[in-house]
């Protein structure tokens, strides 16, 4: 996996040659996507994104299955 750097982020593993809206579009979803989210199992839990669809609480270490990209709908 490439290096990511500060002006492309995330999409500095995919490489060059797509432009800058899929370049922005592309981050604005993979960048929450990859944080820690609130565990509904524990109120100070984060849970992490393992696949898609499925999730761990680090403070339980409970898996669970929720939906594939955000635990919480934004609104």
């Amino acid at each position: 996996m490439g290096a990511k750097t500060k002006k492309i982020k995330a999409f500095g593993r995919i490489g060059v040659g797509y432009g800058k809206n899929v370049r922005d579009r592309f981050n604005a979803i993979e960048g929450p996507q990859r944080k820690r989210q609130q565990s509904p199992f524990h109120p100070r839990g984060r849970a992490k994104r393992i696949a898609a669809g499925i999730w761990k609480c680090t403070r339980t270490g409970k898996v669970f299955a929720g939906p594939a990209y955000y635990l919480e709908v934004k609104k």
